[in-house]
Formats: C-alpha cells, sequence, structure tokens
C-alpha cells in the first residue's frame, strides 16, 4: 500500500506558501506539504500494535503508525490545529496504512472514525477526523478495498482532553457518545469495524467509542490511529 509519491501535494501550500508540516523550514522546496526528510521520515514509519499501561476496559486492539513524536506530531498539530487541512489526504493515506495492518484480510470494512464535540468542529471549520477517514476510505478502495465510512456517533460538550490528567480522562469519556437517532440496532451490516483516531493516550476516548458502538451491535476489532505518545508499550 506504501505510496510515499503519493503524500499528494498540497495545494494550499501552493496558494498560501507554508513550511514544511514536519519541521516548519521554508528553505526547501515542499512535496506534498512536507520537505523531502520529513516525507522520508513519515514514509519509514510501519504501523505496529500499540496499547496504554494500564489500558482501560473495553479497548480494542489498538495499531499506530508511530509515536507521537518528531514530523508526525508537527504534521498533525500543523493539520488540527493551525488550519493546514490539505494534509488530510496524506494524513489519510498514512491512516488507511494503519488499518490495513490492524485488520489483515477481515473485510469488507467499515471505518469509524471518534467524532469532534461540536465545539471543536467548528472552531476546526469542520470534523477532522471524518476528513480523515474520507481520505483514508479512498485509498483503501484504490489498492481495492470494499470499505465505507459511517459516523453514528456524536460526541456532547465536554473538557477538551489536551486539559485533563488520565483520571480525568476516564471520567469525561465515560458519557462522552450518543448514537445518532436511528442507529440504534441498524449495526455494521457484516462489517468488519475499525474505529479512527489521530493520537492515542490513554485509551479512554476510544474505549468509551469502542462501548457505545458495541451496545449499537457494532462492536469494533480494531482501533487505528496516527500517533501513540510515548505512554504506551507494543503488546
Amino acid at each position: 500500500m506504501r505510496d510515499v509519491g503519493g503524500l499528494w501535494s498540497d495545494l494550499t501550500d501552493l496558494v498560501f506558501p507554508a513550511g514544511c508540516a514536519g519541521c516548519g523550514r521554508r528553505d526547501v522546496t515542499l512535496r506534498q506539504g512536507f520537505c523531502p526528510a520529513c516525507a522520508g521520515s513519515l514514509g519509514a514509519l510501519r504501523p505496529a500494535p500499540a496499547r496504554p499501561t494500564p489500558a482501560p476496559a473495553d479497548l480494542p486492539p489498538c495499531h499506530a503508525l508511530g509515536p507521537y513524536a518528531g514530523p508526525l506530531r508537527e504534521a498533525l498539530l500543523a493539520y488540527k490545529e493551525r488550519g493546514r487541512h490539505g494534509l488530510a489526504r496524506p494524513l489519510g493515506g498514512l491512516l488507511a496504512e494503519v488499518v490495513a495492518g490492524s485488520v489483515g484480510s477481515a473485510r469488507p470494512v467499515l471505518l469509524v472514525p471518534v467524532p469532534d464535540r461540536a465545539a471543536a468542529a467548528r472552531a476546526r471549520y469542520g470534523d477532522h477526523l471524518a476528513r480523515l477517514a474520507r481520505h483514508a476510505a479512498a485509498r483503501l478502495r484504490r489498492a481495492g478495498w470494499d470499505v465505507r465510512t459511517a459516523g453514528p456517533l456524536r460526541a456532547l460538550p465536554r473538557a477538551d482532553s489536551v486539559e485533563l490528567d488520565r483520571a480525568g480522562r476516564a471520567e469525561a469519556a465515560v458519557s462522552a457518545f450518543r448514537l445518532r437517532s436511528g442507529w440504534t440496532g441498524r449495526g455494521a451490516g457484516g462489517r468488519t469495524v475499525v474505529v479512527l483516531d489521530d493520537i492515542l493516550t490513554t485509551g479512554a476516548t476510544l474505549a468509551a467509542v469502542s462501548r457505545t458502538l458495541h451496545a449499537a451491535g457494532m462492536t469494533p476489532k480494531a482501533a487505528a490511529v496516527l500517533g501513540a505518545t510515548q505512554k504506551w508499550r507494543h503488546p
């Protein structure tokens, strides 16, 4: 699936010149929003199992592209917090590789991104994970996969997770998600469910999403994320 040359050109960088999304350098030619060194670093990452310690109950098996550090961390921050929406396509392509590594031959697949809170989506001009999910699905389809995306959940108002410690994250996640109207009992239609998130920290959010989906007959087989914090280990 690897297509390093397919870390696609970021049109917004052509219209509004910006530095490399991975390191900020402006004195190099950017390709797909990245300088050659950062593109190489991202291209060298390979999905691997990851799990926080301790892991919360109901957390599905998780796979991460790599540690939440270096160019990957900077690219995610540029995408989420600095308005570099053109990075959704290359990051979504990388997330597709994590999905492939997390489910193997278990197909067809249903991708369920963790939903943004309404306030966060407004601040970011759209749900950042829903965009990543669309690009991940498109990448997988080009590789011949039968894959769909779904948004069966809505996120309820809560404190931003960056402001909370481990206990606070766990408490906030307990009642953070609800099924949207019309999804109860609908299930996944026989598809393998994979939950998508950008960063794995304590696992509380992914566990809460998994519980909510399980109650609707959509038990996730795996969770796929781009970055995992240093508080994690390979199982």
